[in-house]
């Protein structure tokens, strides 16, 4: 903040604020959950001042069994939830230019700017992302657990796959799982979905309740969550026999996902490490069905940046942690993918799962 002029930040309830405090987040759901005041919930902090949180009632109450690492000012349903959001920010004195993380709830950047005096206004999440972007070696043992996760509970699923059993019933039993194994939640959505020959089914639809069909691919895509570190994991399962077709496809992910690996060095771009692994789809003829990126950092976010793609010019750094996924996708033509997590070495690149990448062929 010093060196880029930042005379204060608000760092809102986030991976931004879990990493910089240890404050946790609670676990994300798709419908909003709203409290009185829950504008303010967050961080404000100074270049050479102690920072001061600021909650709601609500969430002191129920959603920090850990407590606040810090100062705290607590707004309760009655509160003038701006004239306490101002006493906080004017433990700061005068403040030229004005930090907000990347995900401030707008109310809050409206109530900052009339509370701080209009001043310059600037997104301090880059700065906070060059942090994490390099994991420590404790760091990376939780990211190790939550990928050994993932391929147990793959291990778990792949004796359930068989003709009629239902595609909402695997990614049940994943998230189980993953449950049974210590993972506070699923990292995301957890995706099964099938694709073959005279299947009107795409990548687009992650989940159905449609029954597993004989000639058809079951791609798979889940994570999950350890000590608030993510895991994001893929394999493709072929049920009954597959065609020449798709052992070739399967056989040229696994070779795109190699050179991938192979082109990670402290110094080369997330984007030539991309090209690396799309190159080899490309020079085969199939480019149209490579229509994903090639990966994307990863740690407290499940998708933080560099992403592995073509804009990223970003150079790779020891300790770097992100994924490399290639895939063929296309309705009624072929679906695979294969997904892990790498760490950045200072010799290469290391694999944090386990699971094997051969072709499974249920009979």
């Amino acid at each position: 903040m010093e060196t880029t002029g930042y005379d204060v930040a608000f760092i809102p309830l986030s991976a931004d604020l879990e990493y910089l405090t240890g404050l946790e987040r609670r676990v994300p759901t798709f419908g909003d959950i709203g409290y009185a005041h829950d504008w303010v919930a967050g961080m404000l902090i100074g270049a050479n001042t102690d920072p001061v949180f600021i909650l709601p009632r609500m969430m002191v109450e129920f959603d920090l069994p850990s407590g606040v690492p810090g100062d705290l000012v607590t707004v309760s349903e009655l509160d003038d939830g701006p004239r306490l959001f101002a006493g906080a920010a004017g433990r700061f004195g005068a403040v030229r230019k004005l930090g907000v993380g990347a995900r401030t709830r707008g109310e809050a950047v409206i109530h900052a700017l009339d509370t701080f005096s209009n001043p310059d206004l600037g997104n301090v999440s880059p700065l906070i992302n060059q942090m994490r972007r390099t994991k420590t070696p404790e760091e990376l043992v939780f990211m190790e657990r939550a990928a050994h996760i993932a391929d147990s509970a793959m291990a778990a699923v792949t004796e359930k796959i068989r003709p009629g059993v239902t595609e909402r019933e695997l990614a049940e039993e994943i998230d189980h799982q993953m449950s049974l194994a210590g993972s506070r939640v699923p990292s995301f959505d957890t995706g099964a979905w099938t694709i073959g020959v005279g299947l009107d089914r795409d990548a687009d639809t992650r989940l159905s309740s449609d029954p597993i069909v004989s000639g058809a691919s079951v791609s798979f895509d889940f994570g999950a969550v350890v000590d608030g570190y993510c895991s994001d994991f893929g394999r493709t399962v072929h049920v009954g026999e597959p065609t020449d077709e798709f052992v070739e496809g399967y056989d040229l992910v696994m070779r795109a996902q190699a050179a991938g690996i192979a082109a990670v060095r402290p110094g080369v771009s997330a984007a030539a490490v991309h090209r690396a692994c799309r190159d080899v789809i490309v020079e085969a003829g199939r480019g149209d069905l490579f229509r994903h990126r090639t990966g994307h950092c990863i740690g407290l976010d499940v998708h933080e940046q560099p992403y592995i793609s073509e804009e990223a010019e970003t150079a790779l750094e020891t300790g770097m942690t992100f994924t490399i996924e290639p895939s063929l996708f296309r309705s009624n033509v072929i679906g695979v993918r294969v997904e892990d997590i790498i760490v950045c070495e200072p010799d290469g690149g290391r694999r944090l799962n386990a699971f094997p990448t051969d072709l499974v062929v249920i009979d």
